[in-house]
C-alpha cells in the first residue's frame, strides 16, 4: 500500500460535474494543505454553479479543458501526485441515440491521461468507474472480480476505459485503483437524472415519466458516502484493485417513485408511464465486502439522505431552474450535434 503525505496536489476530471463537484468540496474541506487542479471541458453537465461556493480558495484552480486534449493533458500532469477521473460521458439514454462521443470521451480521454500520468509518476490514479460495467443480475450481487457484461453505449464505454486503466497496472506496475459504485445521488445532479427530474417537476407541478412498469431495481448511494469511500481508498486502498462501493439501499424504480411522491404529497396520478428504455436493465447489485473489509461503511442511510437531497432541491430552485428552463438545453443540442454530423 503506497501512503501519501501532506501538500498533495491532486488532478480532478470532470470536477464541475455531480460526483466530482461533491469530491473537491470535501477533499478542500478535510484537507487544508492539498491543492487541487479541477479540469473540466464544461459540456451541458458540467457547471461551475456547482463549486461556486469554493471558487475564490486558493487551494482550488479550474482549467477549462478537453481530456481529449493531448498538449493540455500533458501540461497539466506536472506535478501532480494523484489523478481523479471521473470525467465521462455518463447517460445511458444518449448513449443509446449517439455513441460515438461516449467512445471518444470515456475511452480514448482516459487512454491520454494514463498516458502522461505514467509519464509524469503520478503517486496513484484513481479511475471511477461505474456498477453498470457488470450488466444486469436477477439474484445475489456482483463481486470485483466477476466477469464484466456491459449492455449498453455508455456501460461498455465504461468497460473499456475500466480495463485499459487496469491494464496500466498489469503491464506497467502503474498506480492504478479503480471504483464501481452503485446509483449516486444528491445535491448538485443534473435533472436529466431520475431523482433531481422526478423532483423538479414535481416541485413544478407536473407529472413523472416512468419507464415500463417501473419494476427495475437499482442500488442507491448518497453521493457524499461515495466520495468519502474514494478518498478512503486513495489512502487505504491497494494498488491494482477494484473495489465495489454501494450504499446497500436497493429499491424499484416504482418504489422509488412513490417514496418522493409521498414527500411532496402527491397521488400517483403524477406518474406518467412511458415505454421502456431499449436494453433496460433490471437489476444493479454489488456486493461491497472488499471495501468494507478495510473500514469503510456509508454514514448516511437511505432514507434520511433522499430526505436531504429533496429537501435540497426544494432549497435551490436558483440552481436547476436555469438548467431545466432551456439555458443549457442549447449547448447540448449544438454540442452533440457535432459529433452526428
Amino acid at each position: 500500500m503506497l501512503r501519501l503525505g501532506v501538500n498533495m496536489k491532486i488532478l480532478v476530471t470532470g470536477g464541475a460535474g455531480f460526483i466530482g463537484s461533491n469530491f473537491i468540496r470535501l477533499i478542500l474541506k478535510k484537507y487544508s494543505e492539498y491543492k487541487i487542479v479541477n479540469l473540466d471541458k464544461l459540456t451541458y453537465a458540467g457547471n461551475l454553479d456547482n463549486l461556486r461556493d469554493i471558487e475564490k480558495n486558493t487551494n482550488y484552480t479550474f482549467v477549462k479543458g478537453d481530456i481529449c486534449d493531448k498538449s493540455l493533458i500533458e501540461k497539466l500532469m506536472k506535478g501532480i501526485d494523484i489523478v481523479v477521473h471521473f470525467a465521462a460521458e455518463t447517460h445511458v439514454d444518449r448513449s443509446i441515440k449517439e455513441s460515438g462521443i461516449f467512445i471518444d470521451t470515456d475511452i480514448k480521454g482516459t487512454y491520454i491521461l494514463l498516458q502522461a500520468a505514467k509519464k509524469n509518476n503520478v503517486k496513484k490514479f484513481i479511475h471511477i468507474s461505474t456498477d453498470e460495467v457488470y450488466g444486469e443480475i436477477y439474484k445475489g450481487s456482483f463481486k470485483e472480480t466477476d466477469s464484466l457484461n456491459p449492455r449498453n453505449p455508455y456501460s461498455a464505454a465504461k468497460a473499456g476505459a475500466d480495463r485499459l486503466a487496469y491494464s496500466f497496472f498489469c503491464t506497467y506496475n502503474f498506480p492504478v485503483i479503480i471504483t464501481r459504485s452503485s446509483n449516486n445521488f444528491g445535491p448538485f445532479q443534473h435533472p436529466e437524472k431520475v431523482i433531481p427530474l422526478f423532483v423538479t417537476n414535481l416541485l413544478d407541478g407536473k407529472k413523472v415519466p416512468l419507464y415500463g412498469n417501473g419494476l427495475n431495481v437499482r442500488d442507491w448511494i448518497y453521493v457524499i458516502d461515495n466520495c468519502e469511500a474514494i478518498d478512503f481508498l486513495i489512502n487505504n486502498g491497494k494498488i491494482g484493485e477494484v473495489y465495489n462501493i454501494g450504499g446497500g439501499s436497493e429499491i424499484s424504480n416504482i418504489d422509488l417513485t412513490k417514496l418522493i411522491l409521498n414527500f411532496f404529497k402527491k397521488d400517483e396520478s403524477f406518474i406518467e408511464y412511458v415505454k421502456d428504455r431499449l436494453g433496460h436493465d433490471r437489476r444493479y447489485s454489488l456486493d461491497c465486502d472488499k471495501i468494507k473489509v478495510l473500514g469503510w461503511k456509508p454514514r448516511f442511510s437511505f432514507d434520511e439522505a433522499m430526505k436531504s437531497t429533496m429537501v435540497w432541491y426544494k432549497n435551490n430552485e436558483w440552481w436547476w431552474r436555469k438548467i431545466k428552463s432551456g439555458e443549457f438545453r442549447k449547448y447540448y443540442q449544438e454540442h452533440y450535434k457535432k459529433h452526428m454530423e
